[in-house]
């Protein structure tokens, strides 16, 4: 029996590994343990849609663990002083649950922190979506843990190429593609339309009309100009009159002031279509994804899931950067006019052909059967 440890510290970990984790749920010969933190325990990044542990319980996890060591605040110093708790209350817990193996996913500094924590008690870490680029300070986090972690599950063949030439074992990297791409294929086949009058703030309209999304997050190289770039989207948006569900950015250095844009247009501007919205369960976020006319912003929703979907993307910004993207995909800077014209022609193009850049068959499985049996070390070596 191998005791599995799957860290989730943001909601988005949750809906992209939900069939990862029922896999290793489903398997006799793993005992799964689930620690929930970070962001994920945050109320304001939560809805009565969408509480990770109420979910998991849902989907039949048992043995689930809360860590606390988020800190309030809006600066840089804030999250680097919150990764730092992180490694001390990840490496309590995991003396106490004591894993064969701990899993992580993606870039996040929250989840650098679980990674550090594992390797300086010579765990075993297994890391999913390595490899890939983007134009933050994501891409260095996420090539840290990859140097951290012994077993790695690249989402596309570039990246598992990359990991190669940081030196990583060819033994123990995989390339199964994307879990959040199964999801989606899974989920978007199930109707599951929900009701806006329970959740969000801000304009009510009628989903079958039409609408737009907006997912835009700080980037923390850039963060100084975080007021004039929320409004220029917000006035892009505006002008464009479509009815439009915009989602409260994540975690990072300037949430709290790109945020504060978003209260003061819902207030002050009047007569807008601008539903502001929290975070929803999987299945009621894919319905939404699945029949948006055109997602807008630096989310990595776009480039992956979008992709898969055919939904057109207009990706704003730096923060994508050097990501794989399909030709649903066009990118411009924080020019209102640009934004606007951009969001005008991609509604225009309409839906596009399904991508299969991040696809593959049984992704979940694949790497459920790796992370339960591929023989486990912990003495890294560098592989020329």
């Amino acid at each position: 029996m191998r005791k599995v440890c799957f860290v989730i510290t943001s909601f988005i970990h949750y809906s992209r590994n939900l069939l990862v984790l029922e896999e290793l749920r489903k398997r006799k010969d793993v005992e799964l343990h689930i620690v929930v933190g970070g962001s994920a325990l945050l109320s304001k990044y939560s809805s009565k849609f969408a509480h990770i542990k109420d979910l998991l319980k849902k989907d039949g996890h048992t043995r689930l663990y809360e860590v606390y060591f988020s800190l309030e605040g809006n600066d840089l110093a804030t999250k680097a002083k919150t990764a730092g708790l992180g490694i001390i209350e990840f490496t309590t817990l995991f003396n106490n649950i004591k894993p064969d193996v701990v899993v992580v996913r993606g870039d996040r500094f929250e989840v650098l922190s679980a990674t550090i924590a594992a390797a300086y008690m010579s765990l075993p870490v297994a890391h999913i979506e390595g490899g890939d680029l983007s134009g933050s300070i994501d891409e260095s986090v996420r090539h840290a843990i990859t140097k951290f972690s012994h077993i790695h599950f690249a989402t596309n063949a570039p990246a598992k190429e990359r990991i190669l030439r940081l030196g990583e074992h060819p033994n123990y990297v995989f390339n199964f593609g994307s879990p959040d791409i199964e999801v989606v294929d899974k989920l978007s086949k199930k109707s599951k339309k929900i009701d806006l009058k329970k959740t969000g703030s801000g304009a009510s309209f009628d989903l079958k009309d039409g609408y737009m999304m907006v997912m835009f997050h700080p980037d923390i190289n850039d963060v100084k100009k975080i007021h004039t770039y929320t409004k220029n989207i917000l006035k892009a948006v505006h002008e464009i009159g479509l009815p439009t569900l915009w989602f409260w950015p994540n975690f990072d250095a300037g949430a709290e002031d790109l945020s504060q844009e978003l209260r003061l247009f819902k207030d002050e501007v009047k007569g807008h279509k601008i539903r502001f919205m929290r975070y929803l369960g999987p299945r009621e976020f894919v319905w939404l994804l699945n029949n948006t006319k055109c997602l807008i912003g630096n989310s990595s929703a776009g480039v992956k899931e979008c992709s898969f979907l055919g939904v057109p993307v207009v990706n704003v910004g730096k923060r994508q950067n050097g990501r794989l993207k399909a030709e649903n995909v066009v990118s411009v800077d924080f020019d209102p006019k640009k934004i606007k014209k951009a969001i005008e022609d991609q509604i225009k193009v309409g839906r596009f052909k399904s991508s299969q850049l991040y696809f593959a068959k049984n992704t979940s499985k694949n790497i459920a059967d790796t992370i339960a049996t591929v023989p486990l070390y912990t003495q890294k070596i560098f592989i020329d």
